[in-house]
């Protein structure tokens, strides 16, 4: 009763300092209580909080991780960004020159990773280039090894395995070329408006289990959805505000009231899609085109997109929702990557560029972030996953992992390349995540040594699991940056 009074006196005090004049020129919250008053404490489905996950990432990982990053082995990233968009033909190229990507010419690439692109390590390079010799030349070559021919037809299956969750670009296509991803970094192109809103519609009304009939907030595609934001009705929107922080709840619940009735994969997987929605904006929002002149470019921290993106007011109670789905997404792939230690453990996998001292040091490095992950004391419970009837548990997965590969099928529909080329790593690196996460008992029967056929890993696959899952690194870190320079602004 006694908060119920508090909650009453402190919405007739803004009404009055509102009502005074004195409120309609500086509220009474920060703009960052607007972005982040609900963005604390326990996340929904996990049994992690916020504040937990915002000291281990930003002084315990995220220096070490970046450090990782910054080596050869994870910052050469082999794409195709001239696939065709499956879905339709109207693709509205970006021609603004910082929506260009930069290939790497051929003597940039280290050979050790040139001559591994797919494979993991020295041992399984030179098994597969000994069966693809033989299959240039047109011949069966019967001088491999029946162990050999094994190995080469145990990763082909792999290749082709329905646990992939992700449509895989053919990197031995002629298209198919190297990126350096430190000379091509995530931030803003200016590429935005319908074309942009519409990749995102479509990967929310086509592919997240949502209702046709539930329409999502802000969407100027849909129609009777422009929102504009008007100084006249600012006093309601404080009010509104108010009451969103202290109950916990928006004037859009109704919005997020659909999801409680999904199952809790169904749910999740709408989650993980608005929180990698979310890491890519405040990407964009920290490595904001500031300053171009003939001089020099200035990219840095442009707190009003930040707002435009995250602010409860502005996004209608969307913004810090997203934000909390950036945070169940860093625990799905923190899980992830604890889970697949063993498989990087294993004396015989190496990060192989063909310098042997920084290979050396790249691994040990990796096996101590990695230790680090699974030091973790509230990791997210997978177990709750596909638990239910063993015929509709499959066919949920099933169902999951088809949505999901359609989604990395979308990313090249993305008229901006830069952006086309991170949403295609974010998107293989999440759905690597997903089939580690749902590998775990062949990673569990994997041998201490010799080729794994079961469960494997391309290098494709570590090295947007890592650049994936270094991106919502620097999402949580970033957020603690906005955090601090909207608290004096109004």
């Amino acid at each position: 009763m006694g908060r119920r009074w508090g909650l009453l006196v402190g919405v007739l005090g803004a009404v009055w300092l509102l009502g005074s004049g004195q409120g309609g020129r500086q509220p009474a919250e920060t703009a960052a209580q607007r972005c982040f008053c609900q963005v604390s404490g326990y996340l929904d489905d996990c049994t992690c909080d916020v504040e937990t996950v915002d000291r281990f990432n930003n002084y315990r990982l995220f220096p070490r991780l970046q450090n990782l990053l910054e080596s050869d082995y994870f910052r050469y990233y082999k794409v195709n960004l001239k696939r065709p968009c499956p879905f339709w033909n109207d693709i509205s190229q970006c021609g603004r020159r910082d929506c260009a990507v930069k290939p790497c010419q051929s003597d940039e690439v280290p050979d050790g990773i040139k001559s591994v692109s797919y494979k993991y390590s020295e041992e399984a390079n030179s098994l597969i280039e000994e069966c693809e010799q033989a299959e240039r030349l047109g011949a069966v070559d019967e001088s491999l090894s029946e162990e050999t021919q094994k190995a080469v037809l145990q990763w082909t299956k792999h290749d082709d395995s329905s646990d992939n969750f992700c449509e895989v670009d053919d990197i031995q296509s002629p298209d198919a070329e190297y990126v350096d991803l430190l000379l091509n970094p995530e931030r803003y192109t200016g590429y935005k408006g319908p074309d942009a809103w519409k990749i995102w519609n479509v990967i929310y009304e086509e592919n997240c289990f949502k209702p046709q009939t539930i329409k999502r907030p802000l969407n100027p595609l849909a129609s009777g959805q422009v929102w504009q934001f008007k100084r006249g009705i600012w006093k309601e929107f404080i009010i509104i505000n108010i009451l969103f922080c202290f109950s916990g709840k928006s004037e859009e619940n109704t919005f997020y009231s659909w999801l409680e009735g999904l199952c809790v994969e169904k749910r999740a997987f709408y989650r993980l899609i608005s929180g990698l929605h979310a890491s890519i904006n405040v990407h964009l929002s920290a490595r904001y085109l500031l300053q171009d002149t003939w001089l020099e470019k200035k990219w840095g921290h442009n707190v009003t997109e930040f707002q435009q993106r995250f602010d409860g007011i502005l996004t209608k109670g969307e913004g810090p929702r997203r934000l909390k789905n950036l945070y169940f997404l860093y625990l799905i792939e923190l899980r992830a990557l604890s889970k697949v230690v063993p498989f990087f453990e294993r004396p015989d996998f190496q990060l192989f560029t063909g310098n042997k001292i920084q290979d050396a040091e790249n691994k040990m490095l990796l096996l101590e972030i990695l230790h680090e992950i699974k030091s973790f004391p509230l990791h997210f419970d997978e177990n709750s996953f596909f638990a239910g009837d063993k015929k509709e548990a499959n066919k949920l997965k099933e169902d999951f992992r088809l949505h999901f590969r359609n989604i990395s099928r979308i990313m090249d529909c993305v008229g901006c390349l830069k952006c086309r080329l991170w949403g295609k790593l974010q998107t293989q690196g999440l759905g690597t995540a997903l089939k580690i996460l749902f590998s775990e008992k062949l990673i569990a029967n994997m041998p201490e040594s010799g080729p794994s056929y079961e469960f494997h890993l391309t290098r494709q696959e570590i090295v947007s699991l890592f650049n994936a899952f270094g991106r919502i690194s620097t999402s949580v870190k970033e957020l603690e940056n906005f955090r601090k320079l909207l608290q004096n602004i109004h």
